[in-house]
Formats: structure tokens, sequence, C-alpha cells
């Protein structure tokens, strides 16, 4: 006779009086027919925070995740729709693995100066507000109506034909130009 796997341990439990109850947090959503939404949770109101915008149809994804993660336990949702139909599932939670921890930097990042490009123009208007196209900056022009402007070598390098433009707002002067 083969030797049972597992061992009793005194007597068997007592049965219950009555069965325990299985219970889910009960979600409502209703749709009106512009799209916004009402939440109710067990019967209780469910809003936005403070100051956020009505719920809208669009939350619906974004409701739910923060209710299961919230209650962590399914939740039955009923979906009333503007036109009278009924939606009825059980949502259950994620199970999320825990991101890794982003290491830790030994000490303060070095930061790296940008290499700079150097652009000259002439002709302009003194002070006149001169644009350095790609438009990504702005410069003013000397008193002597000369304008020189500084952009790293990334933004300069952002134009295929390696072409910059300085456009005098003013002045309408417009020089077109390879930085150095």
């Amino acid at each position: 006779m083969a030797r049972p796997r597992y061992k009793r341990t005194g007597s068997e439990p007592e049965p219950r009086d009555e069965p325990v109850p299985v219970t889910l947090l009960h979600v409502v959503m209703d749709i009106a027919p512009d799209g916004r939404m009402t939440v109710t949770v067990d019967g209780t109101l469910y809003e936005p925070e403070p100051f956020a915008p009505a719920w809208r149809r669009e939350d619906f994804a974004r409701v739910l995740d923060q209710l299961t993660s919230q209650h962590r336990s399914p939740l039955r949702v009923e979906v009333h729709e503007a036109d009278g139909t009924t939606f009825t599932d059980i949502i259950t939670p994620n199970t999320r693995r825990r991101a890794r921890p982003e290491p830790v930097p030994d000490g303060p990042a070095r930061r790296v100066m940008p290499e700079l490009v150097t652009l000259h123009g002439e002709g302009f208007v003194p002070g006149e507000d001169v644009g350095i196209a790609i438009v990504i900056a702005h410069g003013d022009a000397a008193l002597d109506g000369t304008m020189r402007a500084l952009l790293t070598a990334e933004q300069a390098n952002a134009s295929p034909t390696r072409e910059v433009v300085l456009l005098g707002r003013v002045s309408g002067t417009l020089t077109i130009g390879h930085p150095e």
C-alpha cells in the first residue's frame, strides 16, 4: 500500500455555516452622446483629479488602469453607451514586472562644451533683429550694421546643404552663407 504524500494534521476543519461570497468592484461607465463619461465604483462617483478635465470616452483605458492599480483586484465593468447598448466585462490588473532601477552615476556628469560655428553678415541696420535660418535663433546687429551669430555644430549640421540664412527683419538684408 502506497503512503500518502501529504500528512494529515489534527481534525478536519469545521464546515462554515455561510459560504464566503466572492465580490468584485462594480465599475459603471455611462457615455453621453457628446463623449463625456461618468464613472461610478460600487455606486460611488469616481472623478478625475482636481483641476483635471472631465472624463471622456478616450479616457476609458486610463480609468481602468488607475482603478486596477489602486485596488489590485479584478473589476466588473459595465459600459452604457449613449445609444442604449451595454458592454460588460471582467478586467484584471496587469501583472507588471518591476523595472530595474536606473544605475546611480558615480558623480556629477561632466558637461561637454559644444563646438561652435561662426556666421558673419553685413549691411544690416544697426540694432535690427536678424533671423538666422534654419530659423533656430535670433541675434542683434552691431552698431556698425554687422551681424555675428554663433551656432553649435549640431545646429549647423541640421541643414543638409550647410547653408545658413541671415535675414534682417527691418532692413530686409539677406545674407546666405556657409558656416566657418
